[in-house]
């Protein structure tokens, strides 16, 4: 669908369904496969797709009525998870990258939670530039390294007084 101006429609961010199932879970595995190669390396992507972590995680959150559609012209194009004061997850299609989908639907994400939590979080790994470069180009603050297994992650929190 297209305006009238030949534009394509504004997109919609709408709570996930249990008919989305299927479409969350391969738009989670194709932006892993696509995007998290670089700093995670083949083996940890091939093993955690090949786990199923992924499905069942995006399976739960959607169960548990924290999994958002980010839809235009019909097809869901992005993929939030929001849990308590945390940004658990967000993906956008990897063919849809670069189109300001990320931020449309980091701005739903805040305006849903920050009129319930003074502070909101998420988390991103460090090797991913391109998420950290995103996050803070949207205001969002960096704080410390996580500490834990696995790759390195660190904290961003966003909080109403930042607006």
């Amino acid at each position: 669908m297209t305006t009238a101006q030949g534009r394509p429609a504004p997109p919609t961010v709408r709570p996930a369904t249990l008919e989305d199932l299927g479409a969350l879970q391969a738009l989670a595995r194709r932006t892993i496969d696509t995007c998290y190669r670089g700093f995670l390396g083949d083996e940890a992507v091939d093993w955690f797709l090949g786990s199923g972590a992924s499905d069942a995680h995006v399976k739960t959150h959607l169960e548990q009525g924290g999994a958002h559609c980010l839809v235009q012209d019909g097809r869901i194009v992005g993929l939030s998870i929001l849990d308590g004061p945390t940004v658990d997850l967000m993906m956008i299609d990897p063919e849809q990258h670069r189109r300001g989908l990320g931020g449309f639907l980091l701005r739903h994400a805040e305006e849903t939670l920050l009129p319930r939590y003074a502070t909101v979080r998420l988390e991103t790994f460090t090797s991913n530039t391109a998420a950290v470069s995103f996050y803070e180009a949207c205001g969002w603050l960096r704080g410390e390294p996580l500490e834990g297994e696995g790759p390195d992650k660190v904290e961003y929190t966003r909080s109403r007084a930042a607006g």
